[in-house]
């Protein structure tokens, strides 16, 4: 393994300590209020997290909830999507997706990516409808919005209804539209990893739809409406009063963080692009680079991960090269979900026809791109790139 040539400094792939140190006194004092307003579920407290939700993604309805999991669960049942039904999703992203459909006896229906965006193919998706296909969830993938307009065209064209995961796109746009707005329901995250991310887990789910949102609302607690009285089979899906007063003291600060991961974004590409071995991950690439950057073809994304493509069977090595070198990386995702032991028996569609998927869950590779990266931590990571791509690893 080659030396470096200079000393190295260590770069974790995530810390949150700076952003959380800055409001650190704020945190403190919605703690002790809501301590000591005795309202520990739900209450006002949320009520004004949703409200300005809503406002910044444009949308009607925000219903905070436990978990990025959870509103995708939510969603689904608030469309009464369950046995006998197909939905259309991505094979390569994270477990939850395809996780929550199962869980409710529904079928998971593999559709492939495309492999410089990473997010779903409408026109593989467009190859896998059937008349069981009820819904599609696509997922915009590492913080950059899918084409919302052929999104909705294609959802119209087949009478399904649209989940949009946007567990890491809080804040990406597709030409000035935010995600979680173009579908029959939107679900985000905030696991402390987000770009707005809590002190532990919670989500939200976004609707324009007047009827859904109240549907929602009462499947949030159990069914219930009015109280002890149960239309239907619910779940707690509620979001805590806490993690809502710590989540609103962040979002005014979720732009700034946001611009701060494209600067990062834009200085790997400026520093690296052209270098012997690297390219950008775009259609006709040079296929004797080792490295793909990728790229954000929406050109408003969030950058919630910086995911290289590494070809040529070296991922592993790279990611044991950074790793010696203190630079905090890792595979996001190791095995598409068609092929997760859970699915693998299941028979469900399209399990054969996900090439790409199959391709970068060997190929990729995110490296730290978080707000508070400091210059000389990111100039060492694009160094060591650069070192890697020369063959001063080998």
């Amino acid at each position: 393994m080659g030396k470096p040539s200079r000393a190295m400094t260590n770069v974790p792939l995530l810390d949150l300590g700076p952003q959380n140190r800055a409001l650190e006194a704020q945190f403190e004092t919605a703690f002790r209020d809501v301590l000591r307003s005795n309202m520990f579920i739900m209450g006002p407290r949320l009520e004004a997290f949703e409200k300005d939700c809503a406002a910044f993604l444009g949308v009607k309805h925000a219903l905070g909830v436990s978990s990025g999991t959870d509103a995708l669960l939510l969603a689904l049942m608030a469309l009464d999507i369950g046995e006998g039904d197909e939905v259309l999703l991505p094979s390569f992203t994270f477990f939850a997706t395809a996780g929550s459909v199962a869980r409710l006896g529904a079928t998971p229906v593999w559709v492939d990516v495309d492999p410089h965006h990473f997010n779903l193919s409408l026109e593989d998706a467009a190859r896998k409808v059937t008349a069981r296909t009820r819904a599609i969830m696509p997922v915009h993938l590492f913080g950059q919005s899918c084409d919302l307009e052929a999104l909705q065209a294609f959802a119209a064209a087949h009478k399904l209804r649209v989940i949009e995961d946007a567990a890491q796109s809080m804040g990406a746009r597709w030409k000035g539209r935010a995600t979680m707005s173009a579908g029959d329901f939107g679900a985000t995250s905030f696991f402390p990893s987000k770009n707005l991310g809590g002190m532990g887990d919670s989500g939200l789910v976004t609707t324009q739809d007047d009827a859904l949102a109240e549907r929602a609302r009462i499947l949030r607690v159990h069914g219930m409406q009015p109280k002890y009285f149960h239309r239907e089979v619910g779940a707690n899906f509620r979001m805590d009063p806490l993690q809502a007063a710590l989540l609103h003291i962040k979002l005014p600060h979720l732009p700034e963080y946001n611009c701060a991961r494209a600067g990062n974004a834009h200085f790997y590409h400026a520093t690296l692009k052209g270098a012997p071995g690297i390219a950008e991950n775009r259609p006709g690439a040079d296929k004797a680079a080792k490295i793909l950057l990728p790229v954000d073809f929406s050109g408003q994304g969030i950058w919630n991960q910086f995911t290289l493509r590494v070809t040529g069977g070296r991922r592993d090595a790279l990611k044991a090269f950074l790793t010696a070198r203190k630079i905090g990386c890792e595979i996001y995702y190791p095995i598409p979900l068609h092929r997760q032991q859970c699915f693998a028996d299941k028979g469900y569609r399209g399990a054969d026809s996900v090439p790409v998927s199959e391709q970068l869950s060997a190929e990729v590779l995110s490296i730290p791109i978080f707000p508070e990266i400091t210059a000389e931590q990111r100039q060492w990571v694009a160094d060591s790139l650069a070192d890697f791509a020369a063959g001063k690893s080998e």
